[in-house]
């Protein structure tokens, strides 16, 4: 895929992956707009990288959701769609009875998984009339065996693995121009991730490996240690298992 000349919308591209992924796509010629639902965080990545377009916005929210898809309308529309915000809202307290582990659960299925169709849906039509265009979504290592601390979390991944590989097929068979594509993180370095041990790649690596992916047609983008579980999980299972929940024993509660 071609990514020079393309209109990129990056959600959750006020930090951490999403701004490292802002930052290499305009290297890369591309035009970039990002949203994020923290002004402040908008407005440093704006200053510090002027050519980046930047758009308060909470994609969880249909009407926040539609808001967004309208202003993007009236800059002329995009090319590429990469759904990159998602939430860990710290340990779930199973077996626990608790009001506030099911809020937070909720709160992860909304952003992480109901928000990716909330928004592909509403910019499906707008990407089908271009000549090429894409949708990322973001799994995770954890889509293909779960982290006993963030169950939720994983469960979220794990169905955006499953939706991502189905929709792709739809649009293959109805003979779209969208392509699909899937970018599994394993542990990566960033706020998101405080307070997890095990082993972690830089924000750059990970961008690095899916921009690789797009120009070369991957549709399924494995990076780092999320190949080698990706391998395990299949005639391994147990063994998979056991080294994703090693490498995550430290998570810090949330309150």
């Amino acid at each position: 895929m071609e990514l020079k000349g393309k209109t990129i919308l990056i959600t959750g591209g006020s930090a951490g992956i999403g701004l490292e992924a802002a930052k290499q796509f305009v290297t890369e010629g591309a035009k970039v707009i990002i949203t994020g639902r923290d002004q402040q965080k908008l407005d440093l990545a704006k200053k510090t990288h002027p050519s980046i377009t930047t758009i308060k916005s909470d994609v969880s929210r249909k009407e926040a959701a539609e808001a967004l898809y309208n202003e993007i309308e009236q800059l002329g529309g995009i090319d590429i769609l990469y759904n990159n915000a998602g939430i860990m809202n710290g340990q779930d307290n199973l077996g626990i009875s608790s009001e506030k582990h099911f809020e937070k659960a909720a709160a992860e299925i909304n952003t992480n998984y109901l928000g990716i169709i909330l928004l592909n849906n509403l910019f499906m039509d707008m990407l089908k009339s271009r000549k090429e265009a894409a949708i990322i979504n973001t799994s995770s290592i954890l889509s293909y065996t779960p982290s006993i601390l963030v169950p939720t979390y994983s469960a979220s991944k794990a169905a955006v693995r499953f939706y991502t590989e189905a929709l792709r097929e739809h649009l293959l068979f109805i003979r779209s121009n969208v392509k699909v594509f899937e970018i599994l993180p394993p542990l990566v370095k960033t706020n998101m991730s405080e307070g997890m041990d095990g082993n972690s790649i830089t924000p750059d690596i990970l961008i690095t490996g899916l921009i690789k992916g797009l120009k070369s047609d991957t549709f399924t983008i494995r990076v780092g240690d999320t190949k080698a579980i990706y391998v395990l999980n299949r005639f391994f299972p147990k063994l998979a298992h056991k080294l994703v929940n090693k490498n995550t024993v430290s998570l810090k509660l949330q309150s």
